[in-house]
């Protein structure tokens, strides 16, 4: 992965977890901290994701089994935790599909995952005054598809949690990344060949000509994290797609 970043952001002795880090955005935005000097931990409910991530960023990462759609869970982890410089959330998994064909179960099940998840994250999280919490949601926010009518309310919601949460969680500052097309492992399940072809269809429509990698996302989380003047904020990371 290519973490070069501005010599203004460091992140020397910061602590960051990244709850989502084992792979895609999450395991990015890890290695892009632990570039700039943080300590990193990241989270996720699969422990050998988490430990091919962490031999792969190489440096001095912690992991933890966490599964944030479970109540229980969420709050024993914190409860043994110290308070963190930063915290990302980039975990949410969500099925998709017309409202009339997706089954209830699965939207419900897509609800408790990208938006309860990052609710209870930001629930119980001990964060440093001053420090950082980046939940990650993404353009169908603004730019809503017939195909995923489910995801892009949850996103929106994410954005409405993060500007609530800006104001109560002050001087914590609370932000939203919000990524377009992004070429990550999500997209292993289809074949090769339509695979090629949707990146390649995406990037001709797109006014930045190319499919973002999880590296820009990861990029947009560290400036927010970074920024002492931004909270309330959402970031879009989309190559124009929200425009296009």
């Amino acid at each position: 992965m290519n973490t070069q970043l501005s010599n203004t952001q460091s992140f020397d002795n910061q602590t960051v977890l990244i709850v989502g880090g084992s792979s895609g955005i999450g395991a990015a935005t890890a290695q892009s901290f632990a570039a700039q000097g943080a300590q990193v931990t990241i989270a996720s409910r699969s422990t050998a994701k988490l430990d091919a991530i962490a031999k792969q960023i190489g440096a001095d990462v912690t992991t933890a089994t966490l599964d944030f759609t479970d109540d229980a869970s969420v709050e024993a982890f914190f409860a043994n935790q110290t308070a963190y410089d930063h915290v990302v959330v980039t975990a949410g998994e969500t099925p998709t599909g017309p409202v009339r064909v997706l089954s209830l179960a699965d939207a419900y099940a897509a609800m408790n995952s990208k938006f309860w998840g990052a609710y209870r994250v930001a629930r119980v999280a001990r964060i440093r005054e001053g420090g950082s919490l980046t939940l990650v949601s993404g353009f169908l926010a603004v730019r809503p598809s017939k195909m995923s009518v489910l995801q892009g309310a949850i996103n929106a919601a994410l954005e409405a949690l993060a500007r609530g949460l800006a104001l109560e969680l002050s001087p914590v500052r609370v932000n939203t990344v919000s990524p377009g097309l992004i070429e990550t492992p999500l997209w292993s399940r289809l074949d090769a060949e339509r695979r090629t072809k949707m990146f390649e269809d995406a990037a001709a429509r797109l006014p930045a000509r190319r499919v973002g990698q999880p590296e820009d996302v990861a990029r947009a989380v560290l400036y927010l994290a970074s920024n002492p003047y931004a909270s309330g904020s959402t970031v879009l990371v989309d190559g124009g797609g929200a425009i296009a």
